[in-house]
């Protein structure tokens, strides 16, 4: 556990050099600020497997820092590389999230398949609104982006839906991750399609690095604290 902490605290110093020094718009493409990025969320994911995490949190982590990687490179193609390396990370957290609950449809007797609170029904309508709000302020900006915008936007939908299932000790830091996740996904579409005033897309920028690694960070610590028991 003591590497584990090790690694967690070298992401942390990873992603506040990446902060400071790179996540304001106009930082360029440079080779260092793309292996610090994704460094930052690569050592997350080492701290993942070495701690024991849920391998489907190892996965999703991993998938996060080839996303990073990619997304810290020019072009359109490296954009599409990255949104599709995010897709495959959010399904394999939206699988670890609700495979536990998934398997003891086997055993209803025992009382163990979700069954969503009022909390929850609320939490499912905010989400529903955000992700087809979308439709209006996103998609008409996306121009020949719009099916790959919209198909992520679907992944990160089921992802963030899927963390209201986990329960234990974990599981309000594991939503408090998701949630911020969402927030910095929208806070990028928001800084490359639609927002051209260059103060509010550098507010933008600077805030949703912060809000997306701490996401991922509280992700893992949520899944190591119970809320994923059984997971594995």
């Amino acid at each position: 556990m003591e590497l584990a902490t090790a690694l967690v605290a070298a992401a942390a110093a990873l992603a506040l050099v990446y902060a400071v020094r790179w996540a304001a718009p106009g930082a360029g493409h440079g080779w260092p600020r793309s292996a610090t990025k994704a460094a930052a969320v690569g050592a997350l994911a080492l701290a993942a497997w070495v701690a024991g995490a849920p391998g489907l949190i190892v996965v999703g982590l991993s998938f996060g820092a080839l996303g990073d990687f990619a997304l810290s490179r020019p072009g359109t193609a490296a954009f599409l590389g990255g949104m599709a390396a995010f897709a495959v990370g959010h399904l394999a957290y939206a699988l670890a999230f609700a495979a536990p609950p998934l398997l003891a449809l086997a055993r209803l007797a025992e009382g163990q398949v979700w069954v969503p609170d009022a909390a929850d029904i609320a939490a499912l309508a905010a989400l529903a609104v955000l992700l087809g709000s979308t439709e209006f302020w996103l998609a008409p900006h996306t121009g020949a982006l719009g099916a790959p915008v919209r198909a992520y936007v679907a992944v990160i939908g089921l992802m963030a839906a899927a963390a209201l299932v986990p329960a234990g000790p974990g599981a309000v830091l594991l939503r408090a991750g998701v949630a911020l996740f969402v927030a910095s996904d929208v806070m990028l579409a928001l800084e490359r399609f639609v927002i051209r005033a260059p103060g509010p897309r550098r507010a933008l920028a600077l805030a949703l690095w912060p809000a997306y690694w701490a996401g991922q960070a509280l992700i893992l610590l949520g899944s190591l604290g119970g809320a994923l028991a059984g997971a594995n």
